[in-house]
């Protein structure tokens, strides 16, 4: 069985590999606002069965145990931890965060929609309320030259004090994005999510209602990556991917002196 041991072995550096890297990202975004740690989850591959328990050992007898061979671990896949970041006061009106659950929504280039926690926003030339980026927050909001008093409340309402005016026009409502299964978006990059069919549909409603976040003015959220975790997580897995190699080496002494003896 020396060959299957270093195939299992090899599965095992291949999984601590893939599982490191998302660490790294992890840590790599550890200032990145609005950021959502992820987390490698591991599955054992396809066992060989040479002998099922129960199976006949004699015409009167059955086998209390069985033989069964493991070929290794791959990843599973990746999961999105959503846990609510900490706010941070940034005293600039345009800064926004989400205390709960839901997402803005941004239009890309083309027309498709996409949603985010960074709630870094700015003014175009135009008014409008962009992203970084100038990408367009939706529903678009135009804030007219001259304006002053930027205000948004807790449901997205938002107005300002027009010149000519003595009172507060409201210019509009910035909306938010909840999904039934927020898992399942796919992450684009530049802090943007994307629909899938596993996320279902956006529920697209007022914030602080149907359990959606309220929107704080002049916050923005941090990243949720401890960093205290992480770097436990990576020694884990340093580990892990040490006794793997150790186990490749120790097969391979055991080839040589099977050779030798031979």
């Amino acid at each position: 069985m020396p060959s299957s041991a270093l195939h299992v072995a090899r599965t095992g550096l291949e999984a601590q590999d893939t599982r490191m890297r998302v660490i790294a990202n992890n840590l790599a975004n550890v200032g990145t606002t609005g950021f959502k740690r992820d987390r490698a989850n591991f599955a054992t591959l396809a066992y060989q069965d040479a002998r099922v328990a129960g199976q006949q050992s004699s015409g009167e007898t059955a086998y209390a145990t069985g033989l069964n061979l493991g070929t290794g671990v791959g990843i599973q896949g990746t999961s999105r931890i959503d846990s609510q970041g900490s706010l941070q006061s940034t005293s600039n009106a345009l800064d926004l965060a989400l205390d709960g659950d839901g997402y803005f929504q941004v239009a890309l280039p083309g027309g498709q929609l996409a949603y985010t926690r960074a709630g870094n926003f700015s003014r175009s030339s135009e008014g409008q309320l962009v992203t970084s980026q100038g990408y367009v927050v939706q529903p678009p909001i135009t804030v007219p030259e001259g304006a002053s008093a930027i205000t948004i409340a807790p449901d997205g309402t938002v107005s300002a004090t027009v010149a000519g005016s003595g009172t507060p026009t409201q210019l509009g409502q910035i909306t938010i994005a909840s999904f039934t299964n927020p898992s399942g978006l796919q992450n684009k990059g530049d802090n943007f999510l994307l629909e899938t069919a596993a996320s279902g549909a956006a529920q697209v409603g007022i914030a602080g209602q149907d359990g959606r976040g309220q929107i704080r003015q002049g916050y923005l959220e941090a990243s949720n990556v401890n960093v205290v975790e992480e770097l436990v997580d990576m020694i884990e897995c340093q580990r892990a991917y040490e006794i793997n190699s150790k186990m490749i080496s120790a097969v391979d002494e055991m080839l040589k002196n099977a050779n030798q003896t031979l």
